[in-house]
Order: structure tokens, then C-alpha cells, then sequence
């Protein structure tokens, strides 16, 4: 079964938080800003003020896996957070330069890691520099000292193809794609070569702009309704997108819904999306396994 998501704890207010919130707290012990900024965005100078690098293109992701943002084992992991100086009892704001796109994945890594002292900053990047909040530049400063966070990983909150294909067709399991209606339609070609255009049979189609409006979460009641809509009365909810990152901005906005049963498809289209006859996929109302 996929993580039970609380939705607070004694520190922070939520999954998500404001840069009210944030600015008010910046800089005290205890506090540990990351910027989970991906692609062109990754390394870019500016930075809210005190910031460190949560590398989901590079360290904070397997080496070995031979697709994008595989999530790394529990030491690496481990080791990766330490060197970021976090503890565990630390409190986690993570951030991005987009909005909210990949600091969604950061927020479900660490909690799929056992670390639940963790949100997102509503907003992200832009959202604090038009507030006019403090924001640095050059190489971030290194912690004062390592961290002692150690993971304790959650079955269940990441799952592989296996998993997804049985809750395709589980009464109770909705499947959710975040990729555009165009993509999962098999009308817009994939960014990555050599994969298969359309989608999975009995998945449905959230695009992850959708849960959001100029880069800040929708309201709680407009995120149940679009939720709702789609999963009707099933109550355990996966995601799937291109590599595992905007999957997880709908796997935000479901835990502000009120969701609990939550899971990631790790691999995602770069995995689902390969030729094989064992993964089939939609492309307008046919799938490849009734033309073979």
C-alpha cells in the first residue's frame, strides 16, 4: 500500500508553507532551506539567503540507475543529506526557481525517506523575490557542520512498474498522469528519444499546471474537486509524469486534498513509455496490445 501522508506536525503548518511563513523563521536553528532547482535552473547563482543545493539531476539520484531521478539507496541518501548539514530533528522548507515543479520531489523524497519535518514553499523562487525576501548570489556557503540525519526508508511512497500495472486495474486505485493532455494522448511526441507516445490503459490525465495557478498551489476545496472528479471514490492515488518529478506536484496538491494513500511511480513514462509488449500503452482509443 502506498505512505500514510500527515498532513502537519508540531513545527510546521502544513505540506506546504507561504513566505510569510518561511521569511519569519529564516535563518533560526534548526531551520534548513534547500533549493531543488532542476535542469537550466540547477547551480543558478541566485538563491533565497542561506539556501543549500538538493541536486535531484546529480547526487540525489542513483548513478547507477539507468533512468532520470531514480531515487538513490538509503546510504547514499543518507550521506547526500548529512553533507547538506541536516539533522533529524532539522525542519526542511524546500524550494525551486520555477515555482512548485521539482521541490515537490524533493518534499516526497525526504518524506519517503522518513524525514516528515519537510514542506514546500508555495511560490518557490519568484514568488519570494517579488515578495521582495532575501536572496544571495555566488557558490552557497558550506554547513557549519555535518548533519546526523539518518533514513529510514517507507515502502510503498515510490513503486515500480509492477505495482502500477496492478493498480491500473484495481477498483480501489486511481492512476494519475501529470504529463500534457497532448503527450498522454499520443498527439505531441516525447522529449526523450525512443519513447512510446500515448499513455497507460486506465490511467487519467491531471496535468500537474493544473493543481496550481502562477506557480502557487490552488485553494484546498478546488484541489478536492479536481481530484474528486477523477478518482471518485477511490481512495488510493499513484502518479506517474515523464521521470518521476511533476508526478510528485500532484502528489502535493492530493495530501492538501485531504488524500492519504499516496504513491510515486518511480520510473514513470522514461520507463513505462520503452518498447515492450509487457507495458502497453493508449494512443487515441486503441492500445498496442489489441493491434498486435
Amino acid at each position: 500500500m502506498g505512505g500514510d501522508v500527515p498532513q502537519h506536525d508540531d513545527v510546521l503548518p502544513g505540506p506546504l508553507v507561504g513566505a510569510d511563513w518561511l521569511a519569519g523563521r529564516l535563518g533560526s536553528p534548526g531551520l534548513l532551506v534547500l533549493d531543488a532547482s532542476v535542469g537550466a535552473h540547477r547551480g543558478s547563482a541566485r538563491r533565497i539567503a542561506g539556501a543549500r543545493p538538493f541536486d535531484i539531476d546529480g547526487a540525489l539520484s542513483d548513478p547507477a540507475g539507468p533512468l532520470p531521478h531514480t531515487m538513490p539507496d538509503a546510504g547514499r541518501f543518507t550521506e547526500e543529506l548529512r553533507t547538506l548539514g541536516l539533522h533529524d530533528g532539522d525542519t526542511a522548507v524546500v524550494y525551486d526557481a520555477v515555482g512548485i515543479y521539482s521541490s515537490a520531489r524533493a518534499w516526497w523524497m525526504l518524506r519517503a525517506m522518513g524525514f516528515d519535518r519537510v514542506a514546500v514553499l508555495d511560490g518557490g523562487l519568484p514568488g519570494w523575490a517579488a515578495a521582495g525576501l532575501p536572496t544571495e548570489d555566488g557558490a552557497p556557503a558550506a554547513p557549519a557542520e555535518r548533519g546526523d540525519f539518518t533514513a529510514g526508508p517507507r515502502a510503498g511512497l515510490f513503486v515500480g512498474a509492477d505495482v502500477v500495472a496492478a493498480a491500473l486495474t484495481d477498483p480501489a486505485s486511481a492512476v494519475f498522469d501529470a504529463r500534457s493532455r497532448e503527450r498522454f494522448g499520443g498527439t505531441a511526441p516525447e522529449p526523450r528519444a525512443g519513447l512510446r507516445g500515448g499513455h497507460m490503459p486506465g490511467a487519467v490525465s491531471l496535468p500537474f499546471g493544473e493543481v496550481q495557478h502562477e506557480g502557487r498551489m490552488r485553494p484546498e476545496a478546488e484541489l478536492r474537486a479536481a481530484f474528486g472528479d477523477l478518482a471518485q471514490d477511490r481512495e488510493r492515488l499513484l502518479f506517474s509524469c515523464g521521470s518521476g518529478v511533476t508526478a510528485c506536484v500532484l502528489t502535493l496538491g492530493a495530501a492538501l486534498a485531504g488524500y492519504r494513500d499516496l504513491a510515486v511511480y518511480d520510473g514513470s513514462w522514461s520507463e513505462w513509455g520503452l518498447p515492450s509488449g509487457r507495458r502497453p500503452v493508449v494512443t487515441g482509443q486503441e492500445t498496442e496490445a489489441s493491434r498486435a
